[in-house]
């Protein structure tokens, strides 16, 4: 098992020099399309439901598949959604076999508005490809039905995504992008059932925490991790956590919540338990993907900068721990989902035209 190592150059300009400036400047001011969406709401075996938002050849945002058109829909206030998909807007999309179609996990509290995600979506659907971007649960801008919420190593419910977009276009060629949170999820699934995911033509996971253990304590231990960036996390994950609270009382420790400084103090108290784990460090270990890269069956690009403030560099990924499928990509700079290039005020399409390149030529 020995995957092919890419160590080339992010062109991070000067004006934009150190790890947190490339992390806090990609999603806050580097230029991008916005784009908007259409919806689809999907409901999970276990009584919850899953959000996609899709654009494509033949999809619009702002009519209908007959060309009329169409209001936005005031409950989609503050999603990147503007309708909900009609039963004649599957037949509206390109029929013609293998069909290229991108299917795209967000990070940790991101959603179809992520600034990552708009320009992902945008340089694909701009090359004629189908997109759906698959929200984890009580991300798509609605609380979910459950106590429950979503976690690092949810490969069950990302397969179940993998199976819903491929059951609804399914002589597309469907490709994979996950990106942090999003991607450690996806690679699990890609590891634990790599025969029955090699129907993927390919996938790419940008800015992963692949070993949840080192990437944990970064964000708990450092003083950037704690003080920067775990309260712009925690402040949206306790008022969601706190709305659970009040309609499933009893089983959120409401004051122990309040007291949560950390990101392993959260998890330790809802995230673990909430999803079968004893503890944040249990979670963190067994969620992990790393030890599962060596049985990837699909063409994987795995897309680290050096310096993310989120994920140490010596808890990379060498050749030996991944499969022949994997390419693991490692820029000395970018950032946690950066890489933004170009003169003053920079651009953010320097990420999807690798993906984009890997996709088209496996390097």
């Amino acid at each position: 098992m020995t995957a092919q190592i890419d160590s080339s150059p992010c062109p991070v300009p000067l004006w934009l020099p150190g790890r947190h400036l490339q992390t806090i400047y990609s999603a806050l001011g580097a230029r991008y399309h916005r784009i908007a969406f259409v919806r689809e709401r999907v409901d999970t075996p276990d009584g919850d439901f899953i959000d996609f938002d899709w654009v494509g050849p033949g999809l619009f945002s702002d009519q209908s598949a007959d060309g009329k058109p169409v209001e936005a829909d005031p409950a989609l206030a503050g999603t990147a959604a503007r309708r909900w998909v009609g039963p004649s807007d599957w037949a509206s999309l390109p029929t013609t076999p293998e069909t290229p179609a991108l299917v795209l996990f967000h990070g940790l509290e991101g959603s179809s508005r992520s600034r990552y995600a708009q320009a992902i979506a945008q340089h694909f659907r701009a090359r004629g490809w189908i997109v759906a971007v698959a929200h984890f649960r009580g991300c798509s801008g609605f609380a979910n039905r459950m106590a429950r919420a979503y976690f690092s190593g949810d490969s069950v419910d990302l397969g179940f995504m993998l199976d819903t977009v491929r059951a609804r276009v399914p002589h597309a060629a469907w490709h994979a992008v996950g990106v942090s949170l999003g991607g450690n999820a996806m690679l699990r699934c890609l590891g634990e059932q790599p025969e029955a995911r090699r129907w993927l033509n390919a996938a790419a996971a940008v800015s992963v925490p692949l070993d949840l253990v080192a990437s944990g304590n970064s964000l708990t231990d450092t003083f950037a991790g704690r003080h920067l960036y775990t309260p712009h996390f925690l402040k949206t994950m306790k008022e969601k956590v706190l709305e659970k609270a009040k309609r499933f009382p009893g089983t959120i420790d409401v004051f122990r919540l309040g007291q949560a400084r950390t990101l392993r103090d959260f998890d330790d108290l809802y995230t673990a338990p909430m999803h079968g784990y004893r503890n944040a460090l249990d979670y963190w270990t067994r969620a992990s993907s790393k030890p599962l890269l060596g049985a990837i069956a699909v063409p994987t690009l795995v897309l680290n900068a050096r310096n993310d403030p989120f994920v140490p560099g010596p808890s990379l990924p060498g050749s030996a721990d991944c499969s022949d499928y994997v390419v693991l990509h490692q820029p000395a700079e970018g950032g946690h989902v950066g890489f933004v290039t170009g003169a003053f005020p920079g651009t953010s399409g320097w990420l999807p035209a690798r993906i984009a390149r890997y996709f088209e030529t496996g390097h």
